[in-house]
């Protein structure tokens, strides 16, 4: 029995036509890219700019229309120049108050009723509690006073309330939660 011996081959290149296929491909895509980025940003035509008096200025180079007259330049001033920030919803505008009346101080009661919920030497303690009652969905305040002998008290409170029955709901809620309150009543000119 006779056999015979052929050298095996191998086929050549397989690996290096792979390597230059994915550098060929990562060479494209990048230009792709490239020539992407460049049409986006290229740089538009000089843009108008408001001057102070409220009309635009025309870019260098550009003629003013022949056919502009006085009455088309107030109809143009009279047409409502919108802003980026007029336009989101929800922001409100300032208004000016009438000339002839002077700005009336809004009225704050003569007493109210206030539920003291703590009160902290530290001011994180009191911004804890604080936190605590706003994911109870209660808004509380925090008033800081110095008592004499006593130092820097943070006092933590709900209110006011205009009256000692309208806020027992929300007592019984934070009894309900594990947290005492007191009721106090504030007079006018006294801090809350």
């Amino acid at each position: 029995m006779t056999h015979d011996h052929k050298p095996s081959r191998k086929p050549s290149g397989t690996g290096g036509t792979l390597v230059a296929g994915i550098l060929i491909g990562l060479l494209l895509g990048l230009a792709a890219a490239l020539a992407v980025a460049w049409a986006l940003y290229r740089t538009p035509a000089a843009p108008t700019q408001p001057a102070q008096d409220g009309t635009r200025e025309q870019s260098k180079g550009q003629a003013e229309p022949a056919n502009k007259t006085p009455s088309s330049e107030k109809s143009a001033a009279a047409k409502p120049r919108f802003d980026f920030y007029k336009i989101l919803p929800g922001i409100e505008e300032p208004v000016a108050e009438p000339a002839g009346k002077p700005a009336a101080a809004p009225e704050r009661p003569k007493e109210g009723y206030y539920l003291q919920v703590g009160a902290f030497q530290n001011a994180d303690d009191a911004d804890n509690l604080k936190a605590r009652l706003a994911l109870l969905g209660m808004e509380a305040s925090i008033n800081t006073a110095t008592l004499p002998d006593k130092g820097v008290w943070h006092r933590v409170r709900l209110g006011p309330y205009p009256s000692a029955e309208a806020s027992r709901p929300t007592k019984d809620t934070l009894r309900g939660n594990g947290i005492e309150a007191t009721l106090l009543k504030v007079r006018e000119g006294d801090k809350p």
